[in-house]
């Protein structure tokens, strides 16, 4: 399919400034078992093509699900059909960017490939994974889930421009409710894990054997007291640093949000312009960078979806604001340094800023050093709630998991811990950070952003981190 459209590309480019075909061809599974009863598949397939033209000072797209060539030819003749009508009142003169003709391709490494294995035998793991939740009286709902995505898309450009880039990720989920003494408390596995290959990313999150260990923690959870009050320090694991990482550091620095573009819709950010370069976002241990050339992370790619080389940036070194997420055309739009971060979920969105792999570098401590530094402060792990205000500067989250650290040492289990602060005190107050020991590879596949909205995959790279004088309090609250 992708050939003949090709050579339809080729024979129908309009004399234009610049002209871009972006096809998507994506492929999704879904298996869930649910108290072991396993539910009914959910496949799904979905293709189409997005056309982008720039005619003197105007940009216009225009998709379609039509392949054929008078499809294609539908779609060319809206795109410019915008771009002429955008040129007269278009804020930005889109014929001054260089959007660049490249060529290359990128192939997600699969080593057990998702179809090596039955239908039939995937559900036997769900099955398995399942009753391993089960098993006590206390338990009173149990869920076990495998998500596939496989993406194929392919970049062709007015001069001689070609990308092609196949992306597969697999998402593991398993989830368990306990019940006793009128309350209610939960452990979850999935939400951050999502990464790319075959089914050696069930190895990779340990699928066989985590639900054994959500069932023992999900009854120690149940029979444990309310997370105390107070100012502590904090210690977070890698599967709740993902999320911070994600909402008061990724979404504030994306550059279509700072110069507002989605403030009318996904919110504004504490961050302005003036900033990079100079601003002081967190203590001198925070190193934070993009960088989609990471191998099995949930979002790697070659090039973005404007057909920018990916490569890896700083954006945050020894605490300092170096760079925002932004694409090629916000680079032009503000005279800003920025990444190659424009991506699209699908044929019929526009590529926008997004992130895409987001880490933070491993330090020096290990995990019982990160414990072992604190006198008086909790041990979290696990997300399970989240609230930033629209300039995403004042947070809050909660967590399944709680253990108060005492003297240097974790001691009692405590269920329904939460925390909250402002981001950039917050950072500044980073202690300590993890080393490569306390490192793990996670992410999201649902990050929401856009009008129309465009769910995303994203990656985040974490170790555990020490945090200073955060303010702590418990469920009840």
């Amino acid at each position: 399919m992708f050939l003949q459209i090709e050579e339809a590309f080729r024979q129908l480019l309009p004399a234009v400034d610049f002209c871009s075909l972006r096809v998507v061809e994506s492929r999704n599974e879904t298996l869930v078992v649910q108290r072991d009863v396993p539910a009914a598949p959910v496949l799904s397939k979905s293709h189409g093509a997005m056309v982008t033209i720039i005619e003197g000072a105007g940009m216009g797209y225009a998709a379609t699900h039509d392949l054929s060539r008078a499809g294609l030819r539908d779609a060319f003749e809206r795109a410019r059909e915008w771009a002429r009508a955008a040129a007269a009142y278009s804020v930005f003169d889109y014929s001054k960017i260089d959007y660049g003709h490249p060529r290359g391709s990128y192939v997600t490494v699969e080593e057990k490939a998702w179809s090596g294995l039955s239908m039939a035998a995937k559900y036997d793991l769900l099955r398995q994974a399942c009753r391993d939740l089960g098993g006590d009286e206390r338990i009173v709902d149990r869920v076990t889930e495998l998500d596939y995505t496989s993406t194929d898309t392919l970049y062709l450009t007015n001069d001689g421009g070609r990308v092609a880039q196949r992306i597969t990720r697999i998402s593991p989920g398993a989830w368990v409710a306990a019940n006793a003494h009128g309350d209610t408390v939960s452990r979850s596995f999935g939400f951050d894990r999502v990464r790319q290959g075959g089914l050696e990313v069930l190895d990779y999150f340990k699928f066989a054997t985590s639900p054994r260990e959500m069932r023992e923690e999900v009854l120690q959870l149940v029979e444990a007291p309310q997370c105390p009050s107070g100012t502590r320090d904090l210690v977070l694991a890698p599967d709740q640093m993902y999320l911070q990482i994600h909402e008061s550091i990724g979404h504030p620095l994306e550059m279509d949000r700072v110069l507002g573009d989605e403030r009318n819709y996904a919110g504004t950010t504490f961050v302005t312009p003036e900033m990079v370069g100079s601003y002081q976002y967190g203590s001198e241990l925070l190193n934070i960078t993009f960088d989609p050339t990471v191998v099995g992370e949930g979002a790697s790619y070659a090039f973005d979806d404007e057909g920018r080389p990916a490569e890896r940036q700083f954006i945050i070194r020894n605490g300092v604001l170096e760079r925002l997420l932004g694409g090629t055309t916000s680079q032009a739009r503000s005279g800003l340094p920025g990444v190659a971060c424009t991506r699209a979920c699908s044929w019929n969105r526009p590529p926008i800023d997004r992130m895409a792999n987001l880490n933070l570098e491993p330090g020096d401590s290990t995990f019982e050093e990160l414990i072992g530094a604190v006198e008086r402060g909790i041990y979290m792990h696990s997300n399970c709630s989240w609230s930033i205000d629209d300039s995403r500067r004042k947070f809050q989250f909660g967590c399944e998991w709680g253990q108060l650290i005492e003297d240097g040492r974790l001691t009692q289990v405590v269920k329904k811990p939460n925390y909250r602060g402002i981001s950039a005190t917050f950072w500044r107050n980073l202690a300590r950070v993890g080393d490569r020991s306390t490192y793990q590879v996670l992410g999201t596949p649902n990050c929401g952003k856009g009008e129309p909205n465009q769910g995303i995959f994203v990656g985040h790279a974490s170790p555990a981190c020490l945090f200073t004088a955060v303010d702590v309090f418990g469920g009840a609250e």
